[in-house]
């Protein structure tokens, strides 16, 4: 066939494709009627998740799962913008590496608000300023971000939504390198650059900034000054990149948490996580094996734990709470069951949220 030929042929499928979305987008306006005029969520975690499998089950290719997941974040995203205006809250200013996760979690066509602090970001969902929140909690390199962690404690949100980011850093500046005295970022992206800092700018100061944009914008007003942050952030404030890839590990990435004020349904088929914070109080002090025995009733009933990490309590010294990420639902029977057993000797036992594992 000729290049006229398959041209014809892909205008007409973009005609029928233009056609079923905007269908399929008329269907969801009505199922945003019904929600509104019922008091149902507009975000519904697990739905999202499930409509994700069943297209990437159904794909035959030649389109890769990760481009057709692409596809439809978008039209879910105008979908979501049909139903109700959907607000989300993310840690600040424009094009940090937090707004770069929501856009690519929520799509081109809801409402985003940059929050300064991750406390500020809990303090909007809470108050209903915002209905969900987008939050960096962990990074490969360096680890749990402190402050979200230890902000869930005060915190009734739920963890309703997760996903994970390559993060990829570049040197900002208006000037040469030799002329650089100044690099700003934030100290976890400053962290993940280290060594690369060290080796080609070890003449410069480096400075702890709010946020990568943040720093970005600095480095725009100052000529002396570079900021390490993503390409995004370099394109929205016009800033030339001096130097790409600069952190140190190649698969540098980050957890980001979906939060909101009501908690996701169950998944199911195994493909549910959970999160908990539990705290040991006086057992852990006077009482060996007492971490053990906190781990066994899920061990017993066959709950796999992927991650636990300590964070000091505040309220007395030497006492911690623990933070926990296991497999499976919050109403799941197993997890019931393990759950009661914890609170016969756990002080604290507090449920964060459970939410579609990563597809």
């Amino acid at each position: 066939m000729d290049l006229d030929s398959l041209r014809k042929q892909i205008d007409a499928h973009d005609i029928q494709l233009v056609d079923v979305i905007n269908k399929r987008l008329t269907l969801a306006a009505e199922i945003g009627k019904i929600k509104r005029d019922t008091g149902g969520d507009i975000y519904v975690p697990e739905r999202e998740d499930a409509v994700f499998r069943k297209v990437t089950a159904q794909n035959k290719g030649p389109i890769k799962d990760d481009a057709l997941r692409a596809i439809y974040r978008e039209v879910m995203s105008a979908a979501i913008a049909l139903e109700k205006a959907l607000l989300v809250a993310y840690l600040g200013p424009e094009a940090s590496n937090t707004h770069a996760a929501a856009i690519k979690k929520f799509g081109a066509s809801v409402d985003y608000h940059a929050m300064a602090t991750i406390g500020d970001i809990f303090t909007a969902v809470e108050k209903g300023e915002a209905d969900v929140a987008v939050i960096p909690i962990e990074n490969s390199t360096e680890g749990s971000v402190r402050e979200a962690l230890d902000s869930f404690v005060e915190s009734d949100l739920k963890i309703v939504g997760q996903l994970y980011m390559e993060i990829s850093h570049a040197l900002i500046s208006q000037s040469s390198l030799d002329k650089i005295k100044r690099v700003y970022s934030k100290d976890q992206a400053l962290a993940q650059c280290r060594h690369w800092l060290q080796r080609h700018v070890p003449h410069a100061q480096i400075i702890d900034a709010p946020s990568t944009s943040r720093a970005v914008q600095i480095a725009k007003d100052d000529p002396e000054a570079a900021a390490v942050a993503g390409e995004l952030a370099a394109a929205h404030y016009g800033v030339p990149v001096l130097m790409r890839n600069i952190q140190d590990k190649a698969d540098n990435t980050t957890r980001f948490f979906v939060l909101a004020r009501k908690p996701a349904g169950p998944v199911g088929g195994g493909k549910d996580m959970s999160s908990y914070l539990v705290s040991l109080g006086e057992e852990a002090a006077s009482h060996s094996g007492a971490l053990l025995k906190m781990l066994m009733p899920l061990a017993e009933r066959g709950i796999n734990l992927s991650k636990i990490e300590s964070r000091p309590s505040k309220k007395r010294p030497w006492e911690y709470n623990f933070f926990l990420d296991v497999s499976g639902h919050f109403d799941d029977p197993a997890m019931k069951e393990a759950l009661a057993d914890l609170r016969k000797f756990c002080p604290v036992v507090k449920w964060l949220g459970s939410y579609p594992a990563v597809n």
